[in-house]
């Protein structure tokens, strides 16, 4: 992931859906808030299992288009036997077409996998913004240091303190103004640099604002109370965090941040295996399948090390939700009579093909209409041409005496006669 600047981001893509996602956030914090649980934690799990409910139709769409695939590789196998090494254009275009009536018969789509990766992605990544910045995106949290900025905002000479926290705390990604006149900005980077201050850093804003004691204490508690899982910061990535352990010896803490790419891991690998296998075409895309498969969960694992524990414990989450899901549309996909869906697709299928021979038909006919007129603009420049020597004929014949036209006849019948 490239480095980010703190409060809330307004790319024209991912700005907007972090902004949904952080808004949906905030709402399930509030209510388990009232509930007097502030976690936010918490809250993460419940956001994960609510996306996943919601991409459960595509994921049904995809899990069905594996259980097909496999069911119609015998088919697709016999098709590309029957075309074994024919290289001219018109195989190549027999092959494509018996192959996507096998895709129409099965009711399926080549692309239908890729969907939910396509949607997943961007979600991904605005997710990665809101929990590197959790403030910015679900006000219930921003509140938390509301009654701390105005205070240090009434301190005279309270920039230059503040710059000199910051300076200190070396807060990689954070950038801030604190020579802006704008209040509500300065309120932003206020709250973008105390969110992100370790221990070390809260005990200089206690030294550095004496008379605010009570209020950092507070907000240090609350944050605390929210943000963290024991002494795990959601905001903070495991890797720093197993630095910051090692080195003050805080072995608990190194531990726990470990747990975290490690669960992630174990989480995809069970995911994968329980998911069915999409059948392969040949032994090279089974073999790149299964590389694929043992790939993508070291893959999450170093974004799980390397983001904030948040997104971890969202890909984790995930995870589980998606074992769970697949539990049962394993057992939901045994007790599917494959044959009523190929029946059900054989009515689909014969549309789809008179749709695609209207089409060749049409192409067909504009081709033919195209060739024609164009046969019968040659045949009109040609009958053109011959009545253009006509004419020039009958002028030769009909020259006068003693003229040029009349000697250049004399000398052309010399030379055919002579001919």
């Amino acid at each position: 992931m490239t480095e980010i600047y703190m409060t809330a981001n307004n790319g024209a893509i991912l700005g907007p859906i972090s902004k949904v996602l952080g808004w949906i956030m905030d709402k399930i914090y509030m209510v388990l808030s009232n509930l007097g649980i502030s976690s936010i934690a918490l809250s993460i799990v419940l956001l994960t299992v609510l996306i996943y409910l919601c991409l459960l139709p595509l994921t049904y769409r995809q899990q069905k288009f594996s259980v097909l695939t496999r069911k119609m590789q015998p088919e697709l196998k016999a098709i590309q036997n029957k075309y074994k090494g024919k290289k001219d254009q018109a195989s190549m275009m027999a092959q494509q077409e018996e192959t996507q009536r096998i895709y129409d018969k099965y009711g399926i789509s080549p692309a239908g996998s890729c969907v939910q990766i396509l949607i997943q992605m961007p979600i991904l990544f605005a997710l990665y913004r809101v929990f590197y910045n959790i403030p910015a995106y679900i006000g219930s949290v921003k509140n938390i240091f509301s009654d701390l900025t105005t205070g240090i905002m009434g301190i005279d000479g309270f920039a230059d303190k503040m710059q000199t926290i910051y300076d200190n705390a070396s807060l990689k990604g954070v950038s801030v103004d604190l020579t802006t006149t704008d209040n509500s900005a300065m309120k932003n980077y206020l709250v973008d640099i105390i969110y992100k201050l370790s221990d070390k850093g809260w005990t200089s804003l206690a030294d550095a604002f004496p008379t605010l004691t009570d209020k950092i204490d507070a907000a240090h508690a609350s944050l605390a109370k929210v943000n963290y899982i024991g002494s795990l910061s959601i905001s903070d990535t495991p890797l720093n965090q197993i630095k910051y352990g090692w080195s003050n010896g805080a072995w608990l803490l190194v531990i726990v941040a470990v747990l975290v790419p490690i669960l992630v891991y174990v989480s995809n690998v069970v995911n994968i295996k329980l998911m069915p296998q999409a059948g392969m075409e040949n032994d090279q895309m089974a073999t790149q399948m299964k590389t694929m498969n043992a790939i993508m969960p070291l893959m999450t694992a170093f974004i799980a090390f390397t983001t904030p524990v948040g997104l971890g414990i969202y890909m984790f989450t995930g995870a589980i939700v998606r074992a769970v899901q697949q539990f049962f549309l394993n057992k939901h996909f045994e007790k599917l009579d494959l044959e009523k869906i190929i029946e059900k697709n054989k009515e689909k299928a014969a549309a789809k093909r008179e749709k695609r021979g209207e089409r060749r038909d049409q192409i067909y006919n504009a081709a033919t209409m195209n060739t024609k007129k164009s046969m019968a603009s040659k045949a009109t420049i040609s009958s053109d041409k011959a009545d253009a020597l006509d004419k020039a004929e009958k002028a030769r014949k009909n020259a006068k005496a003693g003229s040029l036209a009349a000697k250049a006849n004399m000398v052309k019948d010399f030379n055919e006669k002579k001919n």
